[in-house]
């Protein structure tokens, strides 16, 4: 089937076919009606997040998102659980750096209830100190889990190299000294001063008429205000490494080293961004993990897993190239990897190659718009990066449109092994 034939069957969401609307009080509701679905899904977001942490209390937008359920002025804890379960609903928060994101999903029949516990939550909680000390425990096991993990302990310092003094470098959630510091009164106050509707985003897709769908938001949050709603802090610009950086992080009883390597890469919204990201599919995503993964882990055998990955975000990005090997193995892994990384900058990558990473591209479309919540986050990214309701109606056309040339002029301006941040973590270097 053809992209043409998916548009004319609407699987493919448009301006034609997804209401969007803006309230007065600043809130952004999308809505799509699937008349072939009996669910619905409502997704969203808040400009709530953890660039707004102080920097000795990181974690606090993500333990704020997490403590929303915890109780409300009208719901207990187990109250709340117990009426989303009855209805064979869902609902969450979670923080990342610029948004408190949430998602649900129920019936049709229980849109109402699932938009009034999403007005309730944002709008009451109550922050149970019981409830707070019960997710703070969570909270640190998890941390204390993470630092002895040698992916996760790598990626930290990657990006703390890479995003130096910026809210990109620090981790989301927060480390167990400042998720330990944070008090109830810390996550109530972060709560009053950075929750509102400003900026927020409402996606609702599923079995209700998009008017209809309109309308219970309105009920639901059209009457939340805030004028005194924080807004977001400037982010300092970004610039490239000036020389490499290289870091071990050593991790006593560890059998096996992770690496990351790589530089910044382009946000979503740049120009260069659909290039490079075709580009790195080539590089190390397509087939056995692209040009990467076929070198070090398939001829070479030095990788338990290798892949490229371009992380665009809404002030800029990173282009990262990440390994598992045996510790024997990292020197030799690196020196593979800087080498297909100078080969992919020094001559465009071949037309098949190309032709083949389009085809995955167009082709995978459909298959992330099957669902009720596959378009609810296909809308929520169309609105969080300004993309514009017609861009999947443009997208087969845009990726086509890309070139060899064109892939080759990205690489060049963004991957600088020279300028390479170069982490490991895992038993102590030889």
């Amino acid at each position: 089937m053809n992209m043409n034939d998916l548009t004319h069957f609407r699987l493919v969401p448009g301006p034609d076919d997804t209401l969007r609307e803006t309230l007065p009080n600043g809130i952004t509701v999308l809505a799509r009606h699937n008349p072939e679905s009996l669910s619905v899904v409502v997704n969203g977001y808040l400009a709530a997040g953890s660039l707004f942490d102080p920097l000795d209390r990181l974690g606090l937008a993500h333990f704020t998102a997490l403590s929303l359920m915890r109780g409300t002025r009208q719901h207990d804890f187990q109250a709340i659980y117990d009426t989303l379960e009855s209805a064979g609903a869902s609902r969450g928060y979670a923080a990342s750096v610029h948004h408190v994101g949430f998602g649900g999903r129920a019936l049709a029949e229980d849109l109402p209830l699932l938009l009034s516990l999403l007005a309730e939550t944002l709008r009451s909680p109550v922050f149970p100190a019981d409830e707070v000390e019960r997710l703070r425990a969570q909270l640190l096991t998890g941390l204390a889990i993470r630092d002895q993990d040698t992916a996760d302990r790598a990626e930290m310092a990657f990006e703390e190299i890479i995003f130096p003094d910026h809210p990109y470098g620090r981790p989301t959630d927060g480390t167990q000294e400042t998720v330990a510091r944070i008090t109830r009164e810390d996550i109530e106050d972060f709560h009053r001063r950075c929750y509102g509707p400003s900026g927020m985003v409402i996606v609702v897709v599923g079995a209700v008429e998009e008017k209809q769908a309109l309308d219970m938001v309105i009920n639901a949050l059209g009457d939340w205000n805030h004028p005194a709603q924080a807004t977001p802090p400037p982010l300092p610009e970004l610039r490239p490494l000036e020389s490499a950086v290289r870091r071990h992080i050593f991790l006593p009883g560890k059998v096996q080293t992770d690496l990351i390597m790589g530089c910044l890469g382009p946000g979503r919204t740049s120009p260069d961004y659909l290039a490079a990201s075709l580009g790195n599919n080539i590089l190390g995503q397509f087939g056995m993990m692209g040009r990467i993964g076929e070198v070090v882990r398939e001829q070479e055998g030095l990788a338990y897993d290798a892949s490229a990955s371009l992380n665009g975000w809404i002030a800029g990005g990173s282009w990262e190239i990440s390994a598992g090997v045996h510790p024997d193995h990292l020197e030799r892994a690196i020196d593979l990897i800087l080498k297909e990384v100078r080969r992919f900058i020094a001559e465009p990558v071949t037309p098949q190659e190309l032709a083949d990473s389009q085809a995955s591209y167009i082709g995978r479309l459909p298959l992330t718009l099957e669902s009720n919540a596959g378009v609810a986050s296909a809308l929520l990214k169309l609105e969080r990066f300004q993309l514009g309701l017609d861009y999947y109606r443009r997208y087969p056309a845009m990726v086509k449109s890309v070139t060899p040339e064109q892939i080759l002029e990205v690489a060049r301006r963004y991957l600088q092994p020279e300028r390479f941040a170069i982490v490991s973590a895992g038993p102590a270097l030889e």
